[in-house]
């Protein structure tokens, strides 16, 4: 048996965050989707209806990256009245020459977050308008505040407006991120206020309801929409889906089965998808991006595994210089 390096959250904490670094990452994952012969298989889902659970495993195998990492991620969501998270995972790193594994990254989803922020940050790098200043941020999760975080890194970002349905926590948490990201936090009683002449939205809910619909799309407006990562979520209306400028997908294969496209193909609302782009397209120049300033964007991000493979990677060579982590075996 090889050497095994076992990592801690705390040990990919001290390693890891969300960065310029972290964010190239992320970008020179969806470029290798687009430029190289990456192999990544559908996504695959276990359902524990009883206990309110969902397992997710994604993996891919990234060309010139030295291993591909497999990542476990269970949601049980009646977890909180336990007294226990929610969310939790792992990631499971393994040579692409021996196939050896070499590192678990017992990260409880950290990883994930930090890696879901990153899509968002290249999303907005390659779609908002260059000067976008202002933000609609959709939802009062860890998420939305990490959205902000990352999106701060390549956007001049100076007005965040906040909407969740959930007004109390909303309340909480516009206190919360104000004082953690320094800007002032608008908290808004519609989603059609937080809409309103904004730059950029991000949504990151678990909705089952469309929240964003055509009256609120602008001219100018990029959308970055995460919360749809099954088939029962949805947070764009298949309308303002069909009525966008560019539409962009982290993946199509994926989209068309679990995200904002699935419910537009579903409902009729889109039919035509030749115009339709991946993020990695986009970066490599093979199909257009946002081509001028008043141009409507959305970009579906589901999750991928490339995004896995990339951040376990960059988490691992750090982890290995900064001398972390348990190793046992050989």
């Amino acid at each position: 048996m090889s050497e095994v390096t076992l990592l801690s959250e705390s040990d990919l904490r001290s390693c890891i965050a969300l960065d310029v670094a972290s964010v190239d990452a992320i970008e020179h994952a969806f470029r290798l989707l687009a430029t190289a012969a990456v192999a990544m298989p559908p996504i695959l889902r276990l359902d524990i209806p009883e206990h309110n659970g969902e397992v997710d495993v994604k993996t891919a195998y990234l060309p010139g990256l030295e291993r591909f990492a497999i990542k476990v991620s269970p949601g049980f969501f009646d977890n909180p009245k336990l007294g226990l998270p929610s969310l939790n995972g792992m990631m499971m790193l393994l040579s692409a020459r021996t196939g050896l594994l070499d590192a678990l990254l017992l990260d409880n989803g950290y990883l994930t977050a930090v890696r879901t922020a990153a899509a968002g940050a290249v999303a907005a790098r390659w779609l908002s308008r260059e000067n976008s200043r202002s933000v609609a941020l959709i939802g009062a999760g860890e998420q939305a505040a990490l959205q902000l975080q990352a999106l701060r890194l390549v956007r001049p970002i100076e007005e965040v407006r906040l909407w969740a349905r959930d007004a109390a926590k909303a309340e909480g948490f516009a206190a919360q991120l104000g004082d953690e990201s320094g800007l002032t936090i608008r908290l808004c009683q519609t989603l059609d206020e937080a809409m309103d002449g904004v730059d950029i939205a991000v949504t990151c809910t678990p909705s089952r309801e469309p929240l964003i619909e055509a009256r609120h799309l602008q001219p100018g407006l990029h959308i970055t929409a995460m919360g749809s990562d099954a088939e029962h979520k949805n947070e764009i209306a298949p309308q303002a889906l069909a009525q966008v400028d560019r539409y962009v997908a982290d993946r199509l294969s994926q989209t068309r089965v679990l995200g904002e496209l699935h419910h537009a193909l579903a409902s009729g609302a889109v039919s035509d998808e030749s115009n339709f782009a991946e993020l990695g397209q986009v970066i490599a120049g093979h199909k257009p991006g946002r081509s001028d300033e008043h141009q409507i964007s959305l970009c579906d991000l589901t999750g991928t595994g490339a995004q896995d493979t990339a951040i376990a990677n960059l988490a691992f060579d750090r982890a290995v210089e900064a001398g972390k982590g348990l190793r046992f075996g050989g």
